[in-house]
């Protein structure tokens, strides 16, 4: 049996590992982030999510799996539009801590922008292990310009802070953030998330789907914050952090009579039952969000990425 405990400064003791290391070595963490893109571009050109299973996991892994299983059921032959991902310019940042979980992040320039103006960003993945026998997997991705990439903390050495998932030096410690984001989704509270398209303007687009003619829309919000969903953060120079969460959401649509939910190919893909008025969709959702430091003025959070895909539907 396997102890596992969390200190008060957030180190985790599993197997009476006690030593504040490196997460990674630069090596390792490079290594990682090219076992990753070789095994992303296998199973994208193929649509086959067997070929990068063992290189991704939580959130990302929910959505990755999920995405190509449906493209491997809509387009059987492998994507005739594949174009191998390239990222370059990176910059890990290794936290130096204790005990499992292990993670670091991988800051890249990726060929899918335009690498100038608005268009140009950064793709910021979070790798995990919980054991020296486990594979390096990718958990989160958040998309950023350039601009909204904080800057990390660092020793003399310059090896990252982690954020302990109990930590009170941040405003909302990185535990509670994906049962206050379902809550604040289904409520509108706690108001500790900055106004802006995945806060406010999300609820906004929730409110208008659920008055369409026709057809009403349903949500239900869940926290997923365990296992390799837990959330992952770095401390800033600012004294907050930027912390990677996710969160779990069903969609319910439900049609008048005589009419039937539209089901899109992928989802279809993904359903169990039959769609004779209603059509539940299971969503995951990845979130990275800057966390102020405690006491520091203005609203505690901003969410400053969302990824979100389905990853199961049934009708009825």
């Amino acid at each position: 049996m396997t102890v596992l405990s969390l200190t008060a400064s957030g180190c985790v003791t599993v197997h009476g590992e006690l030593e504040v290391v490196p997460s990674a070595t630069n090596a390792e963490a490079e290594q990682a982030l090219q076992d990753f893109t070789d095994a992303y571009n296998a199973a994208d050109k193929a649509y086959d999510p067997a070929l990068d299973a063992g290189r991704v996991t939580g959130a990302l892994g929910a959505i990755n799996q999920a995405g190509l299983k449906a493209r491997s059921i809509t387009t059987p032959g492998g994507n005739p539009r594949h174009r191998p991902l390239e990222l370059s310019d990176t910059t890990y940042h290794i936290p130096k801590k204790a005990g499992w979980p292990r993670f670091f992040v991988a800051d890249a320039d990726s060929n899918r922008d335009t690498d100038s103006g608005d268009q140009d960003s950064r793709w910021l993945i979070v790798f995990v292990k919980n054991s020296n026998k486990q594979l390096w997997e990718a958990a989160y991705l958040a998309i950023l310009s350039p601009g909204d990439v904080p800057k990390f903390r660092t020793d003399q050495e310059g090896w990252a802070e982690p954020v302990a998932p109990d930590s009170d030096a941040t405003a909302v410690a990185p535990r509670d953030l994906s049962e206050e984001y379902a809550s604040y989704l289904r409520t509108g509270k706690p108001r500790h998330f900055a106004d802006g398209a995945h806060t406010s303007g999300w609820r906004q687009v929730r409110e208008q789907n659920g008055r369409r003619a026709g057809l009403s829309t349903q949500y239900v919000d869940q926290a997923l914050d365990t296992g390799d969903f837990a959330p992952l953060g770095l401390a800033t120079e600012d004294g907050g952090a930027l912390v990677f969460f996710a969160l779990r959401y069903f969609d319910r649509q439900t049609a008048a009579q005589g009419y039937r939910p539209k089901v899109s190919p992928d989802v279809k893909a993904l359903m169990s039952g039959e769609v004779k008025s209603t059509l539940t969709k299971e969503w995951v959702s990845s979130q990275a969000v800057t966390v102020a430091p405690k006491g520091a003025a203005g609203p505690p959070m901003r969410i400053i990425s969302r990824l979100q895909g389905v990853t199961a539907a049934r009708g009825s």
